[in-house]
């Protein structure tokens, strides 16, 4: 599924202009990640076209439209859109197999079609052996690979994920990053990854979003031309990479610097 956004503005009730013109094109089965400063509009972005945000809330102009038809004119069934959020968002009193199987229950699909469905994707992830145990009793990157693996289970057209690993250490993000990428890769799904991490963004995207500070919009779109399949741990040595970190730095710097307020 194709997402296309076309001078996308919002304004929170409260004053604050979040996002001013933003023009963005996703195509079907890419992986596009969204960096930019703190406050930008980036994870507003994602709600406005998940269509989280109420008209109470927020004035959103503009269009988002998803293979041609206007999100805001759909019903929310329709859009078959997953959102992973920073936290993983579990139920505490179900399994890990059964907070997988959540969305299939709530589309009406039958118990044995939801444990074929469930045992795939546990293996996908490296949580085979783990299906009876609960959120608390895992690590927060095997509850992450959970809520990441229970969107995959409806099969989402398009994926959107709001700094899936910010709350994880170094170690474990870098192997969720290789893991996301393993999946990407096998599944091809149209992602729209939030990050505040700009190595991330090299790291896993094919195109890179730099958003300007406050209210966002589009300030550049770079290729990340990074081969594929990838090694986290290996491409933050690589030439290439230095390459594309210091040029979209320096970009994110000129931003920052030209802020008063910073």
């Amino acid at each position: 599924m194709d997402i296309e956004i076309r001078g996308l503005g919002i304004r929170f009730r409260a004053g604050v202009e979040a996002a001013r013109g933003i023009d963005l094109t996703v195509r079907s089965g890419e992986f596009v990640a969204v960096v930019g400063p703190s406050g930008c509009g980036k994870s507003t972005m994602l709600n406005a076209i998940a269509c989280l945000l109420s008209p109470e809330e927020a004035e959103v102009t503009g269009e988002i439209l998803a293979d041609g038809k206007d999100v805001r004119s759909c019903a929310a069934r329709d859009l078959n859109f997953g959102y992973v959020f920073q936290r993983d968002n579990l139920l505490p009193w179900r399994t890990i197999a059964d907070n997988v199987q959540t969305g299939l229950e709530i589309r009406g699909v039958d118990a044995p079609s939801r444990r074929k469905r469930t045992a795939e994707l546990l293996e996908l992830a490296g949580l085979t052996g783990f299906e009876h145990y609960y959120p608390h009793q895992v690590s927060g990157g095997m509850r992450q690979r959970t809520s990441l693996i229970r969107t995959l289970a409806y099969d989402p057209d398009v994926i959107l994920m709001d700094e899936p690993f910010g709350a994880l250490d170094a170690q474990t993000r870098m192997i969720l990053q290789g893991e996301l990428l393993r999946i990407w890769e096998r599944t091809h799904k149209t992602i729209l990854f939030v990050t505040h991490d700009l190595a991330e963004a090299i790291i896993l995207a094919q195109r890179v979003v730099l958003f300007s500070k406050r209210p966002g919009f589009v300030r550049q779109v770079y290729e990340s031309d990074l081969p594929y399949p990838r090694d986290p741990f290996e491409l933050r040595g690589s030439p290439r990479f230095g390459e594309l970190e210091t040029t979209i730095w320096q970009t994110l710097r000129d931003d920052f610097r030209s802020d008063p307020t910073a």
